[in-house]
C-alpha cells in the first residue's frame, strides 16, 4: 500500500490539472476544481494550505476517484 504523501496545494492543483480537472474558482484559503463525466460533474475544494495534511489528501483523492499510486504519477 502505497502512503499518501504531504505536499503543498499547488503541487496538488498541478496534478489534479494533468488529469482533467479545472480550476473554476479561488475563495479565500480554497480553490474550486471540478470535472466534467458524461453523467456527472465531480467538484472538489482544496485547501490552499502548505503542507496539506496526509489525511485531507486521502479525502480529497478519494472524491477525485483517484488511487494514491494514479496520483503520484501526475505530481511532477
Amino acid at each position: 500500500m502505497t502512503v499518501v504523501p504531504s505536499l503543498d496545494y499547488h503541487r496538488i492543483v498541478a496534478a489534479l490539472q494533468r488529469a482533467g480537472w479545472v480550476v473554476v474558482r479561488r475563495k479565500g484559503s480554497h480553490i474550486r476544481l471540478q470535472r466534467r463525466l458524461p453523467s456527472e460533474v465531480l467538484k472538489l475544494t482544496i485547501p490552499a494550505h502548505r503542507p496539506v495534511k496526509r489525511s485531507t489528501l486521502a479525502h480529497i483523492l478519494k472524491h477525485a476517484r483517484l488511487t494514491v499510486a494514479e496520483f503520484l504519477a501526475l505530481v511532477r
